[in-house]
Order: C-alpha cells, then sequence, then structure tokens
C-alpha cells in the first residue's frame, strides 16, 4: 500500500487486498500441482481447492468494492514465497517415485491453506472490532471453506494412504 496506514480500517482494507493478491497467486500453482498429482482423489480436491481459491478472490473482491477500494493493488510477498516453494518443493523437486511428489504436493498445498487460515481470521478479527458484521460473515464462510480444503488433503495423507505409499 503506497499510502499511510492511518487507523485499524486502513490496515483491515490492506489486508483484503493482500488477501486477494495471495488467492490469486495460489491458483495457478494449485492447478499445476492438480495435473502433476497422479492419486486421483488427490487430482479432485486440488481441482476443488483451485473453486475454492477463486472463490475467496471474489469474496475479497466483494468486500473491497462494498468498503469503496478496488481489490488489485497489494502484491502479497508472503504467497509468492509460497508459491515459489511449492514449484520449488512440490513441481520441480526430482522425486523416487509419484506417490512420494504427491505427499509432497499435499503439504506445500497446506502450507499456502495455512496462510489463507490466518489472513482470514486476523481480517474476521478487525472487522468484528470495525463492527462490519456482513464482512464477518463472508471471511467465516472462507475461513471454513479453506479449512475444509485443508482437512481434506490431511485425510487423503492420512487415511487415504498417501504418506504410507510415500515411505
Amino acid at each position: 500500500m503506497s499510502d499511510t496506514i492511518k487507523n485499524l480500517e486502513d490496515l483491515y482494507l490492506d489486508g483484503l487486498k493482500d488477501l486477494y493478491s495471495a488467492c490469486k497467486q495460489a491458483v495457478p500453482v494449485t492447478e499445476e500441482m492438480a495435473k502433476a498429482a497422479k492419486n486421483p482423489d488427490l487430482q479432485k480436491a486440488l481441482t476443488a481447492g483451485v473453486a475454492g481459491t477463486r472463490d475467496g478472490m471474489a469474496a475479497m473482491e466483494k468486500l473491497c468494492k462494498a468498503h469503496g477500494t478496488d481489490a488489485a493493488g497489494e502484491h502479497c510477498k508472503g504467497m509468492e514465497g509460497l508459491v515459489a516453494e511449492a514449484r520449488k518443493h512440490g513441481l520441480e523437486a526430482k522425486f523416487a517415485d509419484e506417490d512420494t511428489q504427491d505427499a509432497a504436493i499435499i503439504g506445500q498445498y497446506q502450507r499456502m491453506a495455512h496462510y489463507a487460515i490466518t489472513g482470514y481470521g486476523t481480517l474476521k478479527a478487525w472487522a468484528k472490532r470495525l463492527g462490519f458484521s456482513d464482512d464477518v460473515k463472508v471471511l467465516d464462510e472462507c475461513t471454513a471453506s479453506t479449512y475444509e480444503g485443508y482437512e481434506t488433503m490431511t485425510k487423503l495423507a492420512v487415511k487415504g494412504g498417501i504418506n504410507k505409499a510415500a515411505m
């Protein structure tokens, strides 16, 4: 943000833009991971993750518009780093077998999901303090959706046998 952040509302709006940028950056690498994944359930979960991330982008854009600001205008350096790590450790690394790569993909996806979950949580706390009750509802939905995707990955890794197959 090029302007001075003067108060909690400015900080909140900056955070919405940051999370919009984070989601926008996460979509392409998640699509790449879905193509690289070999486990069909993982492919399906990653494809659902792309849709959920796009929904998150749309929600951040809607909230920004409701507050008279443009969602574009920030570049999330945190997600930039996570995306680079996802590519390096989930896609470009040399893997002995596809099960190990699938396990790596899950881990990288979950790291990006954690970023979004904490971002939504912070924004929700600020929105609550600012009295933006409609925003709180939207951010609750985004958090729940992202956490559901995270939990799906955990189930695939642990109960779905991906981690065991990678041993």
